[in-house]
C-alpha cells in the first residue's frame, strides 16, 4: 500500500495515500478543531473550522476534505489559522442564541468548547437573526433550529446511518436550514425516532427530550452495557445519576453498532424506574393478587407445573423468553423446558 510522507507542525508523518490532512494530524497526536466532521459520516467541509495552512496554497483549505500529498508542509495552529478560526466562530455565534446557562447541551457543546479555547466571548458582527419556532412535536427529540450551525451532521446521519433520508437542506442563502422534507415538524415527518441525528449534533439544536431538566452532562456517570431489546447485541452507555438511569447515549466505540441505535435502544429505557413495574411476587387468592415471598411463589409454580405435566403431558407446556433477559437466563429457561418439562416448545420475542 502506497505511503505518503509529509510535515505537520514540523513533525514528520507517514500515512496511507488518500488520507485527509485532518486524519493525518490525528495520527500524529495533533487535534484540529472540527464541527461538521464525524468519522462515521462522509466528509463535507461545511463548517471550515478545521482550516489549516499549507505551504504553496493561497487559501486556507479545510483539512477534513484535503488529501495529503508527498512533501506537503502543514501548519495547524499558525497565527493566520488561529485568526481565521476566531473569525469563523464569530460568524457562527453571530446568529446563535446566547442562552448557554440554560441550554441542555451545556457541558457537551462543541461550539461553546471551541469558543472558550479560542477566546471568543461574543461576535463583533451584527445583522439579521433567525427566530424560528422550536419543534416539540417529536415524542423523543427536541429541536431548536435557531441553534443549528448548518454542519449537516444530522442530514448525513439520517441518510448514511439510519438510511431514512428524512432530513435535507432547504431554502437558500441566509434562509438555508437543515430540516425535514417540505419543512414539516418532526412529528409529521417520516422520522423513525432513532435519535442518530441527536447523537452527532454538536450544539443544542437537537437534544433528548427525556433528559431535559434532569441532568447536566458533567453530572452523570457513563456505564457501558448491551441493549436487551433484540439479539443484535448493540452496546450503549447508560447515563446514571444518584443510582438512577436518566438517559442513554451511544458510543462510537460500540463493536457491533458503533454510534447507531434504534428507537428502543436509545429511548426505551424508561421501564427501568416505571412505577408500574412489579417489585415483589404476586399470588392470586380468591380472585385478587396478594404479595408473597419468593419461596411461596416458586413453590406454587413448581407444584402447578408438575400437576400440569402429569395430567396433560409435556407438550402442553411451552416457554416464551424475553430479549430483556441475559443469554445465561435464556439458556437456563430452554434447558428447563427441554430437560425438566420434556418438550421443545421454546420461543423468543427476538426471533421475529
Amino acid at each position: 500500500m502506497e505511503m505518503v510522507s509529509l510535515s505537520i507542525n514540523d513533525i514528520e508523518v507517514e500515512v496511507l495515500a488518500g488520507t485527509t490532512v485532518l486524519i493525518a494530524a490525528e495520527q500524529a497526536g495533533i487535534h484540529i478543531p472540527r464541527l461538521c466532521y464525524e468519522p462515521d459520516l462522509s466528509f463535507l467541509g461545511a463548517c471550515r473550522l478545521c482550516v489549516v495552512e499549507i505551504q504553496g496554497m493561497r487559501n486556507l483549505p479545510a483539512s477534513c476534505v484535503t488529501t495529503v500529498t508527498p512533501g506537503m508542509i502543514v501548519q495547524t495552529h499558525s497565527p493566520v489559522v488561529i485568526e481565521a478560526r476566531r473569525t469563523i466562530l464569530e460568524l457562527l455565534i453571530a446568529n446563535h442564541p446566547q442562552d448557554c446557562l440554560t441550554c441542555e447541551k451545556m457541558g457537551d457543546c462543541k461550539l461553546a468548547q471551541y469558543c472558550y479555547e479560542y477566546g471568543v466571548k461574543q461576535s463583533s458582527l451584527q445583522g439579521e437573526r433567525h427566530n424560528y419556532a422550536v419543534d416539540d412535536s417529536n415524542p423523543f427529540i427536541f429541536r431548536d433550529p435557531n441553534k443549528c450551525i448548518l454542519c449537516g451532521k444530522c442530514i448525513r446521519a439520517c441518510a448514511e446511518i439510519t438510511g431514512k433520508n428524512n432530513l435535507d437542506w432547504a431554502y437558500r442563502g441566509f434562509e438555508t436550514k437543515a430540516t425535514t422534507f417540505y419543512d414539516v415538524s418532526f412529528g409529521e415527518s417520516d422520522c423513525v425516532f432513532c435519535g442518530n441525528c441527536v447523537s452527532v449534533c454538536p450544539t443544542g439544536a437537537l437534544t433528548e427530550k427525556q433528559m431535559q431538566g434532569k441532568v447536566r452532562h458533567w453530572e452523570y456517570q457513563k456505564i457501558r452495557t448491551t441493549c436487551p431489546f433484540c439479539g443484535t447485541g448493540c452496546s450503549f452507555d447508560l447515563c446514571v445519576k444518584d443510582d438512577q438511569v436518566v438517559g442513554v447515549v451511544s458510543s462510537p466505540e460500540g463493536a457491533v453498532n458503533g454510534r447507531a441505535l434504534c428507537i428502543k435502544g436509545r429511548f426505551g429505557w424508561d421501564f427501568i424506574h416505571n412505577d408500574r413495574r412489579l417489585t415483589t411476587p404476586l399470588i392470586k387468592r380468591k380472585g385478587c393478587f396478594e404479595p408473597a415471598s419468593w419461596d411461596e411463589a416458586l413453590n406454587l409454580i413448581a407444584d402447578r407445573l408438575s400437576e400440569i405435566k402429569v395430567k396433560h403431558g409435556s407438550n402442553s407446556f411451552a416457554s416464551l423468553s424475553s430479549a430483556r433477559c441475559t443469554n445465561e437466563e435464556n439458556y437456563l429457561l430452554q434447558k428447563f423446558t427441554r430437560v425438566v418439562m420434556g418438550t421443545n416448545n421454546v420461543d423468543h420475542c427476538a426471533r421475529t
